[in-house]
């Protein structure tokens, strides 16, 4: 009789021990931010590159005209770069190299922006896809270049209440180029959307004036591949006051910087 009671307490205990209450070690482990069965996938990047290791020489000769006829010593220290301020290499990574020439001087700069998602119901390219469409309503693109009440690949801009593109952009000629591209007018050289850069891209173009005379022209190509976005900077001053960069060439080696880094971050 003894013995069959003691095997009804040891029964009910177990029980008990199973059937919880809700307050065990699976309430410790829903603590907010917790890998979870539901938790959105994390991106695809979790690490960037170097970022001042991440162009070739042969393509910052190209970038960077007189470069190449520098003491080889001088090519070494222009091709080396200036690394941006950072404090977390895995997260944020930056450089800029500059060069001058007899005809006038040239800047690049590259930013690579690993985006990270704390919302366990967000992924990081869902939260990367939101940080893309604030830069791009940030440029104020023509609205001939997005759809209307879109920030280019389909997202409201949230940050404004406005959509990216909308009527009021400035006509000024020497902010953008609408009315001063350099050596052309070509329409097809203004701000725009780019449709074959990474999974969204866009492109902005600012000519503006240093000091009384001098312009310079600084094209900038913004595009994300998943969750990482890379911001790149082209920037042109002549030498003689009188001359205005031309957009045409500038662009067409920004886009061609840029095809190059997707293929770097597909590798």
């Amino acid at each position: 009789m003894a013995y069959a009671t003691g095997a009804v307490l040891i029964a009910a205990l177990a029980a008990g021990c199973s059937s919880g209450t809700g307050t065990g070690d699976s309430d410790t482990d829903s603590k907010p931010g917790a890998p979870t069965t539901s938790a959105a996938p994390p991106g695809k990047y979790r690490t960037l590159p170097e970022a001042c290791r991440s162009i070739a020489p042969a393509t910052l000769k190209d970038l960077l005209p007189g470069s190449a006829e520098l003491p080889e010593a001088q090519q070494e220290k222009v091709f080396d770069g200036s690394p941006a301020v950072t404090y977390d290499t895995e997260r944020r990574a930056g450089c800029r190299w500059k060069t001058e020439a007899p005809d006038g001087a040239r800047s690049l700069f590259v930013d690579f922006e690993r985006v990270v998602s704390y919302d366990p119901a967000v992924s990081d390219d869902d939260r990367a896809r939101a940080v893309y469409a604030k830069k791009e309503a940030a440029a104020d693109l023509p609205s001939s270049s997005v759809p209307s009440g879109s920030a280019g690949n389909g997202t409201p801009d949230a940050s404004s209440g406005t959509a990216s593109g909308e009527p009021g952009r400035s006509a000024d000629p020497d902010s953008k180029t609408g009315g001063d591209a350099g050596t052309t007018t070509d329409g097809s050289l203004q701000p725009r959307v780019l449709d074959s850069l990474g999974d969204s891209a866009f492109l902005d173009d600012s000519l503006t004036r240093a000091g009384s005379t001098a312009k310079h022209r600084t094209v900038s190509v913004v595009f994300r591949t998943s969750n990482v976005i890379v911001t790149i900077q082209y920037t042109a001053q002549p030498a003689l006051s009188t001359e205005v960069p031309d957009s045409k060439e500038l662009q067409e080696k920004a886009q061609a910087l840029g095809r190059k880094l997707v293929d770097r971050f597909s590798e």
